[in-house]
């Protein structure tokens, strides 16, 4: 990355340098506070396997292959910035060859690879502090981060995040914390149990990706309107706000993309809502207090934080998540009353069987194609 001529898109050691220093610090935890709350969220994974294959009856015997990491919040950090580097990487090269081929090319290369490692990094220090855990489903086995052989993913909790959230909520700490486990097991389960899963989710993403305009004056143009529509400064011939409810992400892609996103959608509101379903359905058996720790998480989702913090969450599409949650459990939990969990676990049989954005919406209009008369 020092040299002009062989500079990347992307200066990935910037973006985490940048994170690590503008993440706000974590709770303040004794020493020995801090190595039981690590133990106890290994304790509280390993259970959680057994607590999710049983409720779910999803077989899934290559958790092994998925190594559970509790990191700090820089941990993530380098994490997430090694998953976007494997992921990203096709259009990268495409964006780089499309340089290389124009004046100055080289020269606009680096200086553009550092503030793009900028501005990657403050918007994962922004992340940084928020995500309990994550299921990493793409990214390569690290010296520090080591992952599944054979494209298996990695399991990562967030240990400062999950104590400032619970002291935060004022909830029994052991029991928030096997809640929080119960919901990142659930993705391990997802992807160890259902194996064309992560492939077909990345060729979803590549297809975005391969859609993504590359020439710079096409993407400032899109980026000017859509700083534009978020501005509320453009309405429709019949004077109707156009496009308001978007977020700069979804503004700035193509018709093409946009068909794409919309089953990307569906299939990660099924995915967060399945988790939100199994957490909350293993939770009276094995988290005494789990009535007490959803009624105050949904009103800490609900309530939100400060007014930057949801300008912020809007114009990046984080907002988006947060309904995924609500419409994925909403479908799962009625196909499950319609037809059963092994009715429901149809829904991993292939590519064919995962909902539509629509069928989110309306579970019976799934069941009605999936569970045909006659089945």
């Amino acid at each position: 990355m020092t040299s002009i001529r062989g500079a990347e898109m992307v200066d990935w050691n910037l973006a985490v340098a940048t994170a690590t220093r503008l993440v706000r610090p974590g709770p303040e935890v004794s020493r020995d506070e801090a190595r039981a709350a690590v133990a106890e969220l290994r304790r509280h994974a390993k259970s959680s396997e057994e607590h999710v294959r049983s409720f779910t009856r999803m077989g899934s015997e290559d958790t092994h292959d998925t190594p559970v990491l509790v990191v700090d919040r820089a941990g993530w950090v380098r994490a997430n910035v090694a998953g976007f580097r494997e992921i990203l990487k096709p259009l990268l090269d495409k964006m780089q060859d499309k340089r290389g081929s124009s004046p100055g090319g080289a020269v606009l290369g680096a200086v553009g690879g550092k503030v793009t490692g900028v501005e990657l990094g403050m918007l994962l220090s922004f992340l940084a502090s928020r995500v309990l855990g994550q299921y990493e489903t793409f990214a390569p086995p690290t010296r520090d981060l080591p992952a599944g052989a054979d494209g298996g993913g990695r399991l990562l909790l967030v240990a400062p995040n999950i104590v400032h959230v619970e002291r935060e909520l004022d909830v029994d700490p052991h029991d928030f914390r096997l809640w929080v486990c119960l919901h990142e097991e659930t993705h391990r389960t997802q992807f160890t149990a259902v194996p064309w899963l992560r492939d077909h989710l990345e060729g979803e993403i590549q297809s975005f990706l391969g859609e993504t305009e590359v020439d710079p004056m096409t993407v400032l143009e899109r980026v000017r309107e859509a700083a534009q529509s978020l501005a509320g400064g453009r309405t429709d011939a019949e004077g109707e706000e156009d496009e308001g409810g978007r977020s700069l992400v979804e503004l700035v892609q193509t018709p093409a993309q946009r068909e794409i996103l919309a089953r990307l959608t569906a299939v990660m509101s099924l995915l967060e809502g399945h988790a939100d379903f199994v957490m909350d359905g293993v939770g009276p058996d094995v988290v005494p207090s789990v009535a007490e720790i959803r009624e105050k998480f949904q009103q800490r989702r609900a309530r939100g934080a400060s007014r930057l913090d949801q300008a912020l969450r809007k114009l990046l599409g984080l907002d988006a998540k947060l309904r995924q949650y609500r419409d994925g459990e909403r479908f799962v939990r009625a196909v499950v009353e319609q037809v059963g969990m092994d009715g429901f676990n149809r829904v991993w049989t292939s590519p064919n069987t995962l909902p539509t954005k629509a069928e989110i919406a309306k579970p019976a209009d799934w069941v009605a194609r999936v569970h045909r008369k006659g089945d």
